[in-house]
Protein backbone atom coordinates (compact mmCIF):
# COMPACT_ATOMS: atom_id res chain seq x y z
CA UNK A 1 0.00 0.00 0.00
CA UNK A 2 2.95 2.49 0.72
CA UNK A 3 4.30 1.72 -2.78
CA UNK A 4 0.65 2.74 -4.53
CA UNK A 5 0.40 5.64 -2.33
CA UNK A 6 1.09 8.33 -4.23
CA UNK A 7 -1.00 7.10 -6.98
CA UNK A 8 -4.02 7.59 -4.87
CA UNK A 9 -5.44 4.61 -6.14
CA UNK A 10 -7.05 2.11 -3.48
CA UNK A 11 -6.09 -1.40 -3.03
CA UNK A 12 -8.41 -4.34 -3.17
CA UNK A 13 -8.26 -6.76 -0.56
CA UNK A 14 -8.20 -9.78 -3.61
CA UNK A 15 -5.21 -7.72 -5.07
CA UNK A 16 -3.07 -7.32 -1.82
CA UNK A 17 -3.90 -11.00 -0.59
CA UNK A 18 -2.74 -12.27 -3.86
CA UNK A 19 0.33 -10.45 -4.08
CA UNK A 20 1.15 -10.89 -0.18
CA UNK A 21 -0.27 -14.34 0.05
CA UNK A 22 -2.58 -13.84 2.98
CA UNK A 23 -5.78 -15.53 3.15
CA UNK A 24 -8.69 -12.99 1.74
CA UNK A 25 -10.61 -13.49 5.34
CA UNK A 26 -7.41 -13.31 7.66
CA UNK A 27 -6.68 -10.16 5.24
CA UNK A 28 -10.03 -8.46 5.78
CA UNK A 29 -9.78 -8.47 9.63
CA UNK A 30 -6.20 -6.91 9.73
CA UNK A 31 -7.45 -4.02 7.04
CA UNK A 32 -10.74 -3.46 9.45
CA UNK A 33 -8.20 -3.59 12.53
CA UNK A 34 -5.84 -0.85 10.78
CA UNK A 35 -8.32 1.19 9.42
CA UNK A 36 -10.50 1.50 13.03
CA UNK A 37 -6.83 2.75 14.24
CA UNK A 38 -6.67 5.26 11.71
CA UNK A 39 -3.62 3.77 9.68
CA UNK A 40 -5.89 3.16 6.46
CA UNK A 41 -8.79 4.45 5.54
CA UNK A 42 -11.50 2.64 3.05
CA UNK A 43 -13.53 3.78 -0.06
CA UNK A 44 -16.46 1.78 -1.36
CA UNK A 45 -17.62 1.07 -4.93
CA UNK A 46 -16.59 -0.56 -7.63
CA UNK A 47 -13.62 1.15 -7.55
CA UNK A 48 -13.31 0.87 -3.88
CA UNK A 49 -10.52 -0.44 -1.36
CA UNK A 50 -8.23 0.39 1.02
CA UNK A 51 -5.41 3.15 0.77
CA UNK A 52 -2.95 4.76 3.39
CA UNK A 53 -4.58 7.23 5.88
CA UNK A 54 -1.47 9.02 5.55
CA UNK A 55 1.91 9.04 3.93
CA UNK A 56 4.31 6.54 4.19
CA UNK A 57 6.95 8.54 5.91
CA UNK A 58 4.02 9.34 8.80
CA UNK A 59 3.75 6.18 9.61
CA UNK A 60 5.90 4.52 12.02
CA UNK A 61 5.93 0.52 12.37
CA UNK A 62 5.34 0.92 16.24
CA UNK A 63 1.53 2.73 14.80
CA UNK A 64 1.24 -0.73 13.14
CA UNK A 65 1.81 -2.91 15.78
CA UNK A 66 0.13 -0.88 18.55
CA UNK A 67 -3.02 -1.14 16.24
CA UNK A 68 -2.96 -4.67 15.46
CA UNK A 69 -0.98 -6.13 18.89
CA UNK A 70 -2.69 -3.74 21.47
CA UNK A 71 0.88 -2.87 22.55
CA UNK A 72 0.62 -0.70 25.33
CA UNK A 73 3.75 0.64 26.84
CA UNK A 74 2.88 2.38 29.88
CA UNK A 75 0.77 -0.50 30.61
CA UNK A 76 3.82 -2.72 31.13
CA UNK A 77 5.75 0.16 32.86
CA UNK A 78 3.07 0.78 35.92
CA UNK A 79 3.27 -3.38 36.35
CA UNK A 80 6.11 -3.16 38.69
CA UNK A 81 4.82 -4.56 42.12
CA UNK A 82 6.02 -8.18 41.67
CA UNK A 83 6.30 -10.42 44.54
CA UNK A 84 10.09 -10.76 44.99
CA UNK A 85 13.30 -10.12 44.04
CA UNK A 86 13.72 -12.67 40.93
CA UNK A 87 10.82 -11.72 39.19
CA UNK A 88 11.52 -7.78 40.11
CA UNK A 89 14.85 -8.42 38.10
CA UNK A 90 12.95 -10.03 35.50
CA UNK A 91 10.83 -8.12 35.01
CA UNK A 92 12.80 -4.84 34.95
CA UNK A 93 15.53 -6.88 32.14
CA UNK A 94 11.84 -7.51 30.40
CA UNK A 95 10.75 -3.50 30.36
CA UNK A 96 14.29 -2.68 29.30
CA UNK A 97 13.73 -4.77 26.00
CA UNK A 98 10.49 -4.35 25.56
CA UNK A 99 11.78 -0.04 25.35
CA UNK A 100 14.17 -0.97 23.54
CA UNK A 101 12.20 -2.71 20.83
CA UNK A 102 9.91 0.09 21.07
CA UNK A 103 12.52 2.41 20.37
CA UNK A 104 13.19 0.47 16.96
CA UNK A 105 10.27 0.36 15.73
CA UNK A 106 9.19 3.79 16.06
CA UNK A 107 12.22 4.79 14.49
CA UNK A 108 11.37 2.86 11.24
CA UNK A 109 8.33 4.17 8.86
CA UNK A 110 6.51 2.40 6.26
CA UNK A 111 8.61 4.49 3.87
CA UNK A 112 12.07 3.36 5.47
CA UNK A 113 10.59 -0.06 4.16
CA UNK A 114 10.13 0.51 1.02
CA UNK A 115 13.09 2.15 0.69
CA UNK A 116 15.04 -0.79 2.15
CA UNK A 117 13.01 -3.52 0.26
CA UNK A 118 14.46 -1.66 -3.42
CA UNK A 119 17.89 -1.37 -2.42
CA UNK A 120 17.79 -5.01 -1.49
CA UNK A 121 16.30 -5.84 -4.96
CA UNK A 122 18.96 -3.86 -7.00
CA UNK A 123 21.29 -5.58 -5.00
CA UNK A 124 19.70 -8.60 -6.43
CA UNK A 125 19.89 -8.13 -9.47
CA UNK A 126 21.97 -10.37 -11.92
CA UNK A 127 23.51 -9.75 -15.52
CA UNK A 128 23.81 -12.89 -17.40
CA UNK A 129 25.62 -12.69 -20.55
Amino acid sequence: MATHYESGEPMQIRQIAAQQNIPDRYLEQLLATLRRGGILKSQRGSKGGYLLAREPRKITLFEILECLEGLDVRASESNTNSKNIDSSVIQEIWQEACQAANLVLQNYTLQDLCEKRDSLRQLDIMYYI
